[in-house]
């Protein structure tokens, strides 16, 4: 008797220990700066996102908890890359255009964990969910568009719209992610031959904005030549009309001067002017002149100057009057 109750001593201090390790082990937990995390209360989700940190909870099975990233997450639709080497799935990616024509395309969608509640219990697999609404909105978009705008300038578009497509669908689904970025890899033709002439008709295009890019830098160049030569020759021809409008001035300016002085004495002015004109024509000449009685020719209208008579008394008085 006495060995089976030490037995059921011994079996029940190793259920103890247990016990007690188990809620020694299970009432606390730590969340990295990586990672968010929920807590469970008999399996229900509690409210809230667990902080980066140390934390305590009662005990299992009472509460546990579920940690998932942060990260952001990549999915591949259309080809799959591992370990370097890249496997496509072209029956995924065979898509019809607006206009009729058959395109491969795949895509690489950016997204993350906002809500690890709704992710984890939401749906049972989001992962799916993601995959078949990006696969949803990517041939909806394709198939609005022109063959054009999926192989060449229309890319960007096309992103922007299947990324607000599928990030509706998300929403909708309320599967708590988040869709970060879409961005297309590669659009392309199934057939060989019409992908070399579709590629031909791209180069001619290129060709012809390269072309019409230069004649719209020639034109440029050109027009701010003209434009400049214009304003230097309006410059030019306002400077010169201000310079010949100045010298006017001052010609006019110097003959109101002449013409007050020839007023006061006619001869004395015409000889000066004579003069004058001889020194600019002839400098450095030696000028004579004589007083002759008429029988010669003279050359320059210069006369000796008449001695002023003095006035009679008679005169005068006449002025007087």
């Amino acid at each position: 008797m006495v060995s089976l109750k030490r037995i059921y001593t011994i079996v029940g201090l190793i259920f103890l220990i247990i016990i007690l390790s188990i809620v020694a082990f299970t009432t606390w937990y730590t969340v990295d700066e990586s990672e968010q995390a929920v807590i469970l209360t008999f399996g229900e989700v509690e409210d809230g996102i667990t902080e980066p940190g140390l934390h305590f909870k009662l005990p299992w099975p009472i509460q546990s908890v579920e940690k998932l990233s942060k990260e952001t997450f990549s999915l591949q639709f259309g080809y799959e890359q591992a370990d370097g080497e890249i496997k496509d799935f072209p029956d995924e990616t065979k898509m019809i255009t607006g206009d009729e024509n058959i395109v491969l395309a795949d895509l690489v969608v950016q997204w993350k964990i906002t809500n690890p509640s709704k992710y984890l219990y939401n749906a049972d697999s989001p992962k799916e969910i993601l995959y078949d609404a990006t696969s949803a909105s990517l041939r909806s978009i394709i198939g609005s568009s022109k063959i054009d705008d999926a192989l060449t300038s229309g890319k960007a578009e096309i992103e922007a719209q299947v990324r607000d497509l599928l990030s509706e669908l998300v929403d909708k689904y309320d599967i708590g992610i988040s869709i970060l970025a879409v961005k297309l890899q590669d659009v392309e033709l199934p057939n060989e031959e019409v992908r070399k002439a579709f590629t031909n008709v791209t180069d001619a295009r290129e060709t012809m904005n390269t072309k019409i890019n230069e004649a719209k830098k020639y034109r440029n160049k050109r027009t701010n030549e003209a434009q400049g030569e214009k304003d230097a020759m309006i410059s030019q021809a306002q400077g010169d009309k201000a310079a010949r409008i100045e010298t006017a001035r001052g010609d006019v300016a110097v003959f109101n001067k002449l013409y007050e002085e020839y007023r006061k004495s006619p001869d004395i002015t015409k000889q000066r002017l004579v003069l004058e004109t001889i020194e600019q024509v002839l400098p450095g000449a030696e000028i004579y002149i004589m007083n002759d009685d008429g029988n010669t020719l003279k050359y320059f209208p210069i006369r000796p100057l008449e001695k002023e008579q003095p006035k009679t008394q008679k005169e005068g008085s006449e002025n007087n009057e």
